[in-house]
């Protein structure tokens, strides 16, 4: 019988501290986040749509990306070229499904790359039903006279601005039906001290998804976020949390633990498939239990 209590259904013990560079490696992860791999079961929910699915080499993207494969989707993603490795571990898990993995290596800060993969993920799929707009940059400073330019910048860039030309291509090929679901955070609507840019930028993502929802509705294309709580994924170790924060992260949530990205694998199915025909506008919190409203 397997356990089904949430508090220890999967990993609840202390994290090890970890340093890794930006963008970080999933496989160098102890332990490794569980992105469905072996643990997400389909039941083609997605059957014949194609996806793109950006950050999709690791963390919640790549839990994303494995669902709508195991579901029955054709899969795009994009990824900075330094997580190639994590990249291809997906592409096998997708092949292994059955379905079409296409690898879209790039730097979502040139918006030329941002519009471009868009049009590869198109070409290559033969078509585009989904986008999942789930890259992100994360860096914790907590004194706001030490905050960069060149960060604020990057944050920024890659968490807002390259949504915005992503959709502004993708739209060019969406027919009435058509899914974007964009990944914000628990951080949008309750920041952390230490995360003054990065939370801006979630709160950026919410504005959209209700601004989207209500613009492109009548054209039958659906517009909604999910906003995540701490999530055991390469961008906690890669500078979006201090180290000395690692071991308890997760803990001070209701659940009492972080969570795996698998465990927002379904939600991320739902909104993308056409069970969620009259779900536009909304921000999904999977987040152990705090509130995001």
């Amino acid at each position: 019988m397997s356990n089904n209590n949430p508090l220890k259904q999967f990993f609840n013990g202390d994290f090890e501290e970890q340093p890794q560079k930006y963008p970080g490696i999933q496989k160098q992860m102890t332990p490794v986040p569980d992105c469905g791999e072996e643990t997400y079961e389909g039941a083609n929910k997605l059957k014949g749509k194609k996806a793109l699915v950006t950050g999709g080499d690791s963390g919640i993207g790549r839990a994303a990306a494995i669902a709508y494969a195991k579901e029955g989707a054709d899969v795009a993603i994009a990824y900075h070229p330094d997580e190639q490795d994590d990249a291809e571990e997906v592409k096998a898990v997708i092949e292994k499904a059955g379905q079409k993995a296409v690898l879209l290596p790039g730097d979502l800060r040139d918006a030329k790359y941002a519009k471009q993969m868009v049009k590869d993920a198109h070409s290559q799929l033969n078509g585009l039903d989904i986008l999942v707009l789930n890259a992100g940059m994360q860096q914790y400073e907590y004194e706001i006279e030490n905050l960069a330019a060149d960060q604020l910048t990057d944050t920024f860039e890659v968490n807002v601005f390259s949504n915005i030309y992503s959709i502004q291509e993708a739209l060019q090929y969406f027919e009435p039906g058509a899914s974007i679901i964009v990944t914000a955070s628990i951080q949008g609507v309750k920041p952390s001290a230490h995360l003054v840019d990065y939370a801006m930028t979630k709160a950026s993502n919410i504005s959209m998804t209700k601004s989207l929802a209500a613009q492109l509705g009548p054209k039958g294309i659906r517009v909604n976020a999910v906003a995540p709580g701490p999530i055991w994924t390469p961008l906690q170790v890669s500078g979006g949390q201090p180290q000395e924060s690692l071991p308890k992260f997760g803990q001070n949530q209701p659940l009492q633990r972080a969570g795996q990205p698998v465990e927002l694998a379904d939600v991320y199915v739902l909104l993308a498939s056409d069970n969620a025909s009259y779900i536009t506008g909304q921000v999904y919190g999977v987040t152990g239990g705090a509130p995001i409203n």
